[in-house]
């Protein structure tokens, strides 16, 4: 085998001790900035490269070294080194290999398009000239008298901010509104360029070039970026951690001396924009910088904590042979072998960075597609699902008929295979199997029958003959009402009507009236229907009962002499004996019940027996506001609402549903009660909810 020549300008630096005792190397390509972690092995091959043959140095490395490596290990070596492109071109191809390389790396413009929409880096300085120049500005920030004094201002900005805190919330509040979107912005690029010097001052303190600061834009979100890939020529891994954790130092250093800055400053554009400084920096530093699962800092701090360069596709290769090993018993030897705690914590981590970059992921797709055009929306969700999510999974996937096909001792273990398949085609089978619905939602258990009374306008109780809990026939007066106004106009009314009738009767004697008398018919016709209308209101100032029944939730200050306002409610007449249950389930759930469905109902906190009910009537049009207030889920139940001018208005299309019992509720008779309904519904399978709620999203979606 003929070996590939080295580049000259390739540099080889001492790294730090790996975690199983060997040394290492990091080999630094300058053309791209690119630095490779390498071992013992890789170097001490390296170290013979340029050996006559294979045999020669082989026979170097038996002679001087206790490696022993064969032919296979130095062509691992050569196909890295090609891999990432460190050896020579030579030959009189030379040309068309390097076309050819160049032609692979850009791909045709529809990669390029997809690869420059999902993440793309725009240069914009190069600073390492003016770092050096100003490194002895930023010198004085290093220091521990200016840590000491931080965590001064540290411990003076809480115990100030805990004293005036209703006015820093209140600050809080004010600060998601439409007038602070711009300078929230400024504050964000503000803090986020002080935290790509803080890693450029700190890895230029330790000597390392900075050759690039700019702005990387992942699915079009910027982000400002600094080139900081000298690091890894540093083999003390504590300086490393320092220059990967600066960024995030300095935003907590900036948020700490803002806080203080807000406490002391007075009302004015200086103190809001300290605000937005002391709160901005933390919630950007925590939920974005500090997290290990995507490449930022946390990321970096992590991997130099475990001094485990590339952590996240290492981890994704022992996850990725540990879940073989579980689908199919596979044997093969692990990608790398690390103690038993440190294999399971970095598998661990693999999963939960693919659940992470998963949420992530969809979340940005969604937000893509609702803050752009719809049809454009539409094809960079599918863009974004397919490269992070569906293609990850499909190159997992297709390894899987070769590594089954394997035979001997790292073959597929065939009981393992069996219930592997046994399992997926459970899972089918569960998938596509109708099940049993269970549809629960919060119910109100009242009479079917009943009659609130209501104070038709500002009264006075004048009687009240009965108590809470009497039974009260049909026809019997409930209670009786007294209003200044109204007898007066009834003695009015009936004044209007004598007169009336006697002009009329006159008019059969005299001629002149009898002139006038279809006008005086005409009147008295008026005038006994407003005596009527009025009569008829007299009544509502003294209900009857229309059904035997009993009075239920009489207000214990009700008394005669007592005013009452208009509308108030003052009681509730009950039929016994009949009872039914108001519910209020969405469209996909009222579609899986159907009249006569049997059901139970359950009262909040169990007081009661446990009730059987039948659904006796379905609504068929959506409830535009919800009467049953007790069943909003701001009040405990479990229809979404919102308020709008004092009316509960659904969240989405609730239907109306109502059940019928024909049990005693015995204890529950006394009043009207929420509970939880369950409703036996018809047996449908996962798989065609999951179809048919994905076809209403996605027939609702491309209506343009």
């Amino acid at each position: 085998m003929d070996l590939p020549v080295l580049r000259e300008e390739i540099a080889l630096f001492a790294g730090p001790t790996l975690a199983d005792g060997q040394p290492s190397w990091t080999l630094h390509d300058p053309v791209r900035n690119q630095f490779f972690r390498i071992d013992w092995m890789t170097f001490e091959i390296l170290a013979r490269w340029s050996a006559s043959t294979l045999t020669t140095m082989l026979a170097s490395l038996h002679a001087e070294t206790t490696l022993r490596p064969d032919t296979d290990d130095i062509a691992a070596v050569a196909t890295f080194l090609r891999d990432n492109q460190l050896v020579q071109v030579g030959g009189t191809d030379s040309a068309v290999q390097l076309a050819g390389r160049q032609a692979r790396l850009r791909g045709s413009w529809q990669q390029w398009l997809l690869h420059h929409y999902l993440f793309f880096r725009v240069p914009l300085l190069r600073p390492d000239g003016w770092l050096t120049r100003s490194a002895a500005l930023a010198a004085p920030l290093y220091t521990r008298a200016f840590a000491q004094l931080t965590l001064l201002a540290l411990a003076l900005g809480l115990v100030m901010v805990y004293r005036d805190w209703t006015h820093f919330s209140a600050t809080l509040l004010d600060t998601f509104t439409p007038a602070s979107v711009v300078s929230l912005g400024l504050a964000v690029v503000f803090v986020k360029v002080l935290h790509e010097l803080g890693h450029a001052f700190t890895a230029k303190r330790y000597g390392c070039r900075v050759p690039v600061m700019g702005v990387a834009f992942l699915v079009l979100l910027p982000m400002a970026y600094t080139d900081t890939n000298e690091v890894w020529k540093l083999a003390n891994r504590k300086q490393r951690l320092i220059v990967a954790g600066a960024g995030i130092a300095t935003e907590i250093g900036v948020a700490i001396w803002a806080t203080l800055a807000w406490c002391l400053l007075p009302e004015g554009v200086p103190k809001s924009i300290a605000f937005l400084l002391a709160t901005t920096t933390w919630i950007a530093t925590v939920a974005i910088n500090a997290s290990p699962f995507m490449r930022f800092d946390g990321y970096f701090l992590l991997s130099d904590w475990l001094d485990m360069p590339n952590l996240h596709g290492r981890s994704f290769a022992l996850a990725r042979w540990k879940l073989r090993g579980w689908l199919f018993g596979l044997t093969a030897e692990p990608p790398e072998y690390f103690s038993r705690r440190r294999t399971a914590g970095l598998i661990a981590f693999a999963w939960a960075t693919w659940i992470y970059r998963l949420v992530l992921f969809l979340g940005i797709a969604a937000l893509v597609y609702h803050f752009v055009v719809k049809a454009i929306g539409i094809l960079l969700f599918i863009i974004e699902i397919g490269w992070f999510i569906v293609l990850p999974l499909w190159h997992e996937i297709r390894h899987w008929p070769a590594l089954l096909r394997k035979d001997g001792a790292s073959g597929p273990t065939p009981s393992r295979v069996r219930r592997t398949a046994l399992l997926l085609g459970l899972l089918v089978v569960l998938a596509v199997v109708p099940w049993p619905a269970r549809l629960s939602a919060s119910g109100m258990l009242k009479p079917a029958v009943m009659l609130p009374i209501h104070a038709p306008a500002g009264a006075q109780l004048t009687r009240l003959p009965w108590h809470e809990g009497s039974v009260v026939p049909a026809g019997a007066v409930l209670l009786e009402l007294a209003s200044a106004e109204l007898p007066l106009r009834w003695r009015k009314a009936q004044a209007r009507v004598t007169q009336l009738h006697q002009q009329n009767a006159d008019a059969a004697v005299d001629a002149e009236q009898r002139q006038n008398l279809q006008v005086l018919q005409q009147e008295q016709a008026s005038a006994l229907a407003e005596l009527a209308s009025i009569e008829a209101e007299l009544a509502l100032y003294a209900p009857s009962a229309p059904f035997d029944g009993v009075l239920r939730n009489i207000d214990p200050e009700l008394v005669p002499g007592v005013w009452v306002s208009q509308h108030e409610r003052l009681a509730v007449l009950v039929q016994p004996g009949t009872w039914q249950v108001d519910t209020y389930l969405d469209e996909d759930d009222v579609q899986r019940i159907a009249i006569g469905d049997h059901a139970r109902f359950y009262t909040d906190g169990l007081a009661g027996p446990v009730l059987h009910l039948t659904v006796s009537a379905i609504e068929p049009d959506a409830t535009r506001t919800l009467q049953a207030t007790q069943l909003a889920a701001q009040f405990g139940g479990s229809v979404l609402t919102r308020d709008k001018r004092g009316t509960q208005v659904p969240e989405r299309a609730v239907y109306r549903v109502m059940l019928t019992t024909g049990d005693d509720p015995a204890s529950l008779s006394q009043q009207s009660w929420r509970g939880r309904v369950v409703i036996h519904g018809k047996w449908e399978a996962p798989v065609v909810a999951f179809l048919r709620a994905g076809l209403v999203l996605v027939w609702r979606e491309l209506g343009f």
